[in-house]
């Protein structure tokens, strides 16, 4: 399993959020801080304001903040929106065409297994928030990412 850099970025800029707590962040800080392309960030800062997890502030002064408080975003519901499939396989998409890809797709068990351990690792997501994540660990975090 391999998550995209987009889900990645959507929990760094979460993870930064939560630790800058109340005090306002900006993209430029946080890809300064990850060492990472505006331009990425400035897309999963969209998406995750759509979402509600992120709140965007405009204008002078304005900045992003989080949307909700960090025991309310679950991990696994953020993957599970911002990636764009968990095909493990060729099998897995819906296109046709691709299980023609595979002779022993009709019969195949491998399928069903994949299938099953995709949905314990989310299930095992499901069990942690980003309070779990930055609990205790705001001021190491706060140090790795030069924040005051």
């Amino acid at each position: 399993m391999h998550l995209t850099r987009y889900s990645d970025y959507s929990l760094r800029v979460l993870i930064f959020l939560g630790i800058k707590g109340k005090a306002l962040a900006t993209i430029p800080e946080i890809a300064e801080a990850y060492g990472i392309s505006r331009g990425h960030l400035m897309k999963v800062v969209n998406t995750l304001g759509q979402l509600g997890y992120v709140e965007t502030l405009r204008g002078r002064g304005g900045g992003l903040k989080l949307g909700m408080a960090p025991e309310k975003i679950g991990v696994g519901q953020v993957l599970r929106q911002t990636e764009e499939s968990f095909a493990l396989v060729d099998c897995f998409s819906a296109d046709k065409a691709s299980e023609r890809h595979c002779a022993i797709t009709p019969t195949c068990k491998l399928r069903g297994i994949l299938a099953e351990a995709l949905q314990a690792f989310l299930r095992v997501l499901d069990q942690y928030t980003l309070a779990d994540i930055i609990e205790g660990r705001a001021a190491p975090l706060k140090r790795l990412l030069q924040l005051a």
